[in-house]
């Protein structure tokens, strides 16, 4: 049994079509369908339907996201896992979203809402499968290989990466822990893939999305998504720079709505038997901006 990857997010948007032209033209995604106040993208280096799905809505954030299992087995095996654990679950059923099949839901102990899927239509790539190119023909915008992990805010880090851990058979790459070792105030975390990882947490309010992470190549790939941001007057909340917190290169900024995105790239391989890093809490700063080495204050204060 395994969780294999973070398969999707939902974020609340304020006006969907002015979030579709950014998440099309800027992040470089591709409309595959719509719904009643919904819109489904994905990247052109993903086979699913979709990673992405953006809802009209009254205010910001996450509506929820979903890891993707294998098969219907896996998919019963978590269920009662997490069931196990606490968690109130519920089925979707088929055909509640565009090109979905059956799924689980529920309710982190952090407040967010979480699904659990392997039934999604393959809709391929432009490359294809066979003798394929590095690259397709044409690509738009940063043009990110894929939705690389969300980084969620919520008070109780420890019992939500008990339950990723426990229930959910995945690995922690990182944690940040109080000086006295007792409180754990961040966690990452990444399923048997290799990733340094899929999901985080940062403590503070519930339910609160920090932001949604996009996997672009290299370090040139960041900058020149930089240069595409202040090309068309994107608010950049943090200028390319480097993470010592998973070894990678980022930049941060902002969709039309708020929610804060991420360009980013290299992050270390992880395998099932790698140690979990430790970082204290008075090194988040150099954790998270290696050069700069100190906090900034939007980062901790605008989320949605």
């Amino acid at each position: 049994m395994a969780t294999m990857r973070i398969g999707r997010a939902e974020l609340r948007v304020l006006d969907l079509e002015e979030a579709v032209n950014y998440y099309t033209n800027i992040i470089g995604l591709e409309v595959v369908g719509r719904s009643p106040g919904r819109v489904y993208l994905k990247a052109w280096d993903e086979f699913d339907h979709h990673s992405l799905i953006l809802q009209e809505a009254d205010s910001p954030g996450l509506d929820h996201f979903a890891f993707k299992v294998r098969n219907e087995v896996d998919l019963e095996f978590y269920e009662r896992n997490v069931e196990q654990f606490g968690c109130t679950v519920k089925r979707i059923s088929k055909g509640t979203r565009l090109a979905e099949g059956e799924a689980i839901r529920f309710t982190l102990p952090t407040g967010h809402e979480m699904e659990l899927y392997h039934d999604i239509q393959q809709v391929g790539k432009k490359t294809g499968i066979l003798n394929p190119h590095p690259w397709p023909d044409e690509v738009r915008g940063i043009a990110p290989h894929r939705l690389d992990h969300v980084l969620l805010i919520g008070e109780d880090v420890k019992t939500v990466t008990r339950l990723f851990t426990e229930a959910l058979d995945m690995f922690q790459s990182e944690s940040i822990m109080t000086l006295d070792g007792e409180n754990m105030v961040g966690s990452f975390m990444h399923a048997q893939n290799g990733k340094a990882h899929d999901i985080a947490f940062i403590q503070g309010p519930d339910s609160k999305l920090h932001h949604a992470a996009f996997k672009v190549d290299n370090w040139y790939d960041v900058l020149k998504a930089a240069d595409l941001l202040a090309r068309h007057d994107v608010p950049i909340e943090v200028t390319p720079t480097r993470h010592a917190m998973t070894r990678a290169e980022t930049t941060y900024f902002f969709d039309p709505s708020g929610n804060r995105n991420e360009a980013y790239s290299g992050g270390y391989i992880t395998y099932p038997d790698s140690p979990t890093i430790t970082w204290t809490e008075d090194k988040i700063a150099h954790g998270i901006f290696y050069h700069r080495r100190e906090m900034i204050d939007s980062f901790v204060k605008a989320l949605t």
